[in-house]
């Protein structure tokens, strides 16, 4: 079984969620860890599982404005043209045999608010044919620019070791 990761980031933090990730899920399966910009257009027929994770910006995915918002602030990663909402947007629709799963980073105090790249990801992916494998997850960073909550990168291991067992198990 191939899983395929597939992260934007802008300031490093969700890309340290997206290589803890890819860790955990490496336990068990093999795992290739692309940035959006270097991502395949078309996963490979053996990627059984997509893991696709951005930041959070104004309650969803990313968008050029914001790109340049986070530029703007001082960003060293990422680019203002592509992200992963345009990763999505390009994905084959049609039926899939992979799964996917999402996750963004959003900042702690905006814990409860509506809204996630996760959540837009997932939505995405679902109207491409894609079944979700778990629920859409958020991870926390203190600030815009981080860092990341303390734990985080040790629950995101965590998360991926779960998807990994459920994608593996008995159920499958």
């Amino acid at each position: 079984m191939k899983a395929l990761v597939v992260y934007e980031s802008m300031f490093g933090n969700t890309e340290q969620i997206a290589r803890a990730v890819a860790a955990g899920l490496a336990e068990s399966i093999e795992v290739q860890l692309a940035e959006v910009s270097q991502a395949p257009a078309a996963p490979d027929p053996q990627v059984a599982l997509i893991v696709a994770g951005g930041p959070t910006h104004a309650f969803s995915m990313s968008r050029t404005n914001t790109r340049a918002d986070a530029i703007n602030r001082g960003a060293p990663e990422g680019e203002r043209e592509f992200g992963l909402r345009e990763w999505m947007a390009a994905l084959p629709s049609g039926q899939h045999t992979a799964r996917i799963a999402t996750f963004d980073t959003k900042i702690e105090s905006m814990r409860f608010a509506p809204g996630s790249a996760a959540k837009g990801a997932a939505k995405v992916a679902r109207r491409h044919g894609y079944d979700s494998a778990v629920k859409a997850e958020s991870f926390y960073v203190r600030e815009v620019d981080g860092p990341l909550v303390v734990g985080e990168i040790d629950r995101a291991r965590a998360w991926a070791r779960q998807l990994a067992a459920s994608m593996t198990g008995p159920d499958t």
